[in-house]
């Protein structure tokens, strides 16, 4: 059976990545279904959208479940993806775009912090 190169090549990615790389790849793919809800909500696809809309929900739950308490800062970033949940719960409810275009901004928002984290820890990290 030969596999489709781009899926090797996902599972390759995934199964190579360090945690900031996975995270920056959650983030990621919660923009990519964020925007796929908002695209399927335009369209009136009810069910693509409350799929895509799920799929950014199950992102921020694994976001909240590795949150590590023992940093200050996780309480932030706890209160945050509560937040989110309940716009994405709204916004599955009632299919709203704007809800969704809000959520979808704070979390690229998120996104670029964590990438930038990303680029000083590795200018920290000495090279060997």
């Amino acid at each position: 059976m030969t596999r489709n190169p781009y899926e090797q090549y996902k599972t390759n990615s995934i199964s190579t990545a360090t945690p900031a790389e996975l995270t920056l790849m959650l983030y990621e793919g919660a923009i990519k279904f964020g925007n796929i809800a908002i695209q399927a909500i335009e369209e009136k696809n009810i069910e693509k959208a409350h799929i895509n809309i799920t799929k950014v929900q199950r992102i921020i739950t694994e976001f909240r479940n590795t949150l590590n308490f023992k940093y200050p800062v996780a309480q932030d970033f706890d209160r945050v993806y509560v937040y989110l949940e309940k716009r994405l719960v709204e916004a599955n409810m009632t299919k709203d775009k704007e809800i969704m275009e809000e959520v979808v901004r704070h979390i690229r928002s998120m996104r670029d912090t964590w990438k930038e984290v990303m680029k000083k820890a590795k200018q920290q990290t000495p090279q060997g």
